[in-house]
């Protein structure tokens, strides 16, 4: 993957200093153009410039950069303006999530909460567009989009494995083990993405499309990257997990449906079929055995579980608007030069 173009001073900076070796760069000073960037922003989610930059910095713990020197991941002037930019999402989000009150901590409690909070609206979806209305360019767009996270599908929460304890834990990782395909590489979820692009006429190498992806998509996937690295926020990681398979379901059979309309074969559907299945039991056991057992086991996370649940909702309703609001103007939703 390749260090992608800059979209403002703060992601010029990162980009610019990762592409030097750390050695010859002993006391950089990355905090002030993170800070800087962060007062100029009207709005932290939707800054192309701030979210584009956080971005790259998690990315050195994923699969990295071509050129870039691995001894960034771990260098304290990244990690410290990286901490300025996670600061501002934590209280942007703080101050736009609603967050359910009067739950009890205990496992069947929490799990009827998070059922709740997941349970479908009847507001415009994405998923119900793509079956009935969407184009065919609009669907190469959907796969476009969802790339930035679906081809590492799985990893940005699997990072609480070694946060948790007992029933939340095994829980934990029998939902990653059949996301990475029960030891089958050729079934990985996010092998499975790839062959959908590839049935699209597109291409699945990781990091492709980054290019194109706006603020608001990268932001919902550096969320996840925020909660899983950290271990103060291992309950958002399993709130959020939680609302991801809980809301995964019906949307997958609505996705296939729509490229079923455009004659697209079972081998390009099967990404959305397997998860029409295997998220019918994985949000039992995200709701259940991984959200409602921390609760019981850690009640002081019991805020957090919630508010990662919540956070996961806010933020696929705003890629979601983003997605719908430029096709039903019958404009791109991606990024253009």
């Amino acid at each position: 993957m390749k260090l992608p173009s800059p979209r403002g001073p703060l992601s010029l900076a990162v980009i610019e200093l990762l592409s030097s070796q750390v050695r010859e760069n002993v006391g950089c000073d990355l905090a002030a153009p993170a800070r800087s960037a962060i007062e100029r922003s009207t709005d932290v989610l939707a800054d192309e410039d701030v979210q584009l930059a956080l971005y790259i910095m998690y990315e050195l713990f994923y699969r990295g950069f071509e050129g870039v020197d691995d001894d960034w991941e771990w260098h304290p002037d990244v990690l410290l303006a990286r901490g300025v930019v996670e600061r501002a999402m934590e209280e942007d989000l703080a101050s736009r999530v609603a967050v359910p009150s009067d739950v009890s901590p205990e496992r069947s409690a929490v799990a009827a909460a998070l059922f709740t909070l997941t349970a479908p609206g009847p507001g415009p979806s994405v998923a119900r567009y793509v079956a009935r209305r969407a184009t065919l360019e609009q669907l190469r767009e959907l796969l476009v989009q969802r790339s930035v996270y679906q081809l590492k599908e799985a990893d940005p929460h699997t990072w609480a494995i070694p946060r948790l304890v007992g029933r939340s834990k095994a829980a934990l990782v029998e939902i990653q083990a059949d996301e990475y395909g029960g030891g089958d590489a050729g079934r990985m979820h996010c092998e499975l993405f790839a062959r959908t692009m590839r049935g699209a006429g597109l291409d699945a190498d990781y990091g492709t499309y980054v290019e194109q992806i706006p603020a608001v998509t990268l932001a919902a996937v550096n969320v996840m990257s925020l909660f899983g690295m950290h271990r103060r926020w291992r309950g958002a990681t399993a709130g959020h997990l939680a609302a991801f398979e809980m809301t995964s379901s019906l949307p997958n059979r609505l996705y296939g449906d729509g490229f079923r309309r455009h004659g697209f074969d079972q081998d390009t559907t099967w990404y959305f079929d397997e998860h029409v299945e295997a998220d019918a039991v994985h949000e039992q056991i995200a709701g259940r055995d991984l959200a409602g057992s921390l609760a019981q086991l850690e009640p002081e996370l019991l805020h957090d579980i919630l508010f990662g649940a919540a956070t996961c909702l806010y933020l696929d309703d705003l890629v979601g608007h983003h997605l719908l609001s430029a096709w039903e103007a019958g404009v791109s939703s991606l990024r253009t030069a």
